[in-house]
């Protein structure tokens, strides 16, 4: 944190692009995120995806009216041209300023000694801390606006259900730009003054290893990640997981039971499944520590956090075991989106409708009964058909395109794109390289003659 408040103090090129506009951070998880963070000094951090595609990542920054970037070499080539970008390969000892009149590189050795003191408790201001695309369900993400009050909620209720503390070594493999990795493996640690263990790229085999080897006490992942686990694990002749192993949660898509039982039975350790989103800041169900964990459900509301099932229609709260939509409310909800179109997700009366089914029991437990709004998931992330669709229309000689998905065991679901038009399979797939991100890339491509 003192490196990214040195950066500021001797870097006047970054003060002045980022005067009266918003920082973007596209970053890999590590050290790096983090004296980013500070550098932004409490103003709008649009949190950029590294998977992204350049014309993705292009249009957030317009969007979003970003100043400068914080990034790192092998990143900000898929930067638009001329934008003020700060190199962190170094950091925290060393960052460089990359301006339009000329590229410095500022030291931030100098910072040991320095005493950063603050609140621990205090509520956090209701301006906004982080911006975060998602909800194209339109066709176009939704810069969503979390506020400091907001992911600070956020992150005390999750350092209350998960128990965390001091002696906690907390792995993150999900990305920090996923508001899920953001709040769960990174500032809800670092709130409780626990160790966190980046991944800057997710990779099965070390994953398990660094498990086996009693380095982690705290493991968040999603079904993919989890499933991928799992196989290595398997495929090795060794005892459980270490006691110091405590606590493994998933969240990002549905959990399967059988995986579920699969990784108690080869780790030792439950695995507990919990449920939220970007809106919602993000976490807002899960199977509680002080519970029975209860497969194949979302759990009940954290602490702080209400949830409600209410009729999609009318908004009416329904009976306990009735399908309907769940709704949230809390101090952790969003403020709203950039773009102030109907696009986006609904808050009606303090209540946050998700867009996703389920039913609720007599005891407040929560049961995912599947998405009523037009998206899916892909290895914990959401995929939004209406977005793929018109990014290929885009391309010269298609005249219609359907996104869908092809349900996988191994990564939630595939993408089949099927396309009317001119343009070949491999010309289709080439759009979508130069336009998608790595994530949203079809698995197959069927392509017709036009109608």
């Amino acid at each position: 944190m003192a490196a990214g408040t040195t950066l500021l103090v001797r870097s006047a090129a970054l003060v002045r692009a980022l005067a009266g506009r918003r920082a973007g951070i596209l970053l890999p998880n590590g050290e790096a995120f983090v004296v980013a963070l500070a550098a932004c000094e409490g103003r709008g951090a649009v949190l950029i995806n590294p998977l992204a595609a350049p014309l993705e990542i292009a249009a957030q920054l317009a969007d979003a009216n970003v100043g400068a970037v914080f990034t790192v070499g092998a990143l900000a080539p898929r930067l638009p041209q001329g934008i003020p970008h700060v190199l962190l390969d170094r950091a925290p000892r060393e960052a460089t300023v990359v301006a339009a009149d000329a590229t410095r590189t500022v030291d931030l050795g100098s910072h040991v000694g320095l005493s950063l003191e603050g609140d621990p408790d205090a509520p956090g201001r209701d301006e906004e801390a982080a911006v975060v695309y998602t909800s194209a369900m339109g066709g176009r993400p939704l810069g969503a606006v979390l506020t400091h009050r907001a992911l600070l909620h956020n992150a005390r209720i999750v350092v209350a259900a998960m128990a965390l503390r001091p002696d906690d070594r907390v792995l993150a493999p999900l990305p920090f730009a996923h508001l899920f990795g953001f709040t769960v493996t990174l500032v809800a640690p670092l709130l409780a003054g626990a160790t966190v263990l980046p991944e800057e790229r997710f990779a099965p085999t070390r994953v398990a290893a660094r498990l086996s080897s009693g380095d982690t006490s705290v493991v968040v992942g999603v079904p993919a990640l989890d499933r991928a686990l799992l196989a290595v694990l398997d495929s090795q002749d060794a005892a459980r997981l270490p006691d110091v192993v405590r606590l493994c949660i998933c969240g990002g898509a549905p959990l399967d039971p059988d995986l579920q039982a699969r990784w108690e039975r080869r780790t030792g350790v439950p695995l507990r499944q919990g449920y939220g989103l970007t809106e919602a800041g993000p976490v807002c169900l899960f199977n509680l520590l002080d519970e029975p964990n209860r497969p194949g459900t979302l759990g009940r509301p954290y602490p702080g956090i209400r949830a409600s099932i209410r009729d999609p229609v009318t908004s009416e709260p329904l009976e306990h075991g009735r399908t309907g939509e769940i709704c949230v409310a809390g101090d952790s909800l969003f403020r709203g989106y950039l773009d102030q179109s109907n696009a986006g997700l609904a808050v009606r009366g303090g209540w946050l409708h998700t867009g996703d089914l389920g039913a609720m029991d007599e005891r407040g437990v929560i049961t995912f009964a599947g998405i009523r709004k037009a998206m899916f998931t892909r290895n914990g992330f959401n995929i939004y058909p209406r977005e793929l669709e018109l990014a290929v229309r885009e391309l010269p000689g298609v005249t219609a395109a359907k996104a869908e998905a092809v349900p996988s065991p191994e990564r939630e679901n595939d993408i089949r794109l099927t396309v009317e038009g001119t343009p070949s399979p491999d010309e289709v797939a080439a759009w979508c390289e130069r336009r998608l991100s790595v994530y949203k890339q079809p698995t197959e491509i069927v392509v017709r003659a036009p109608r």
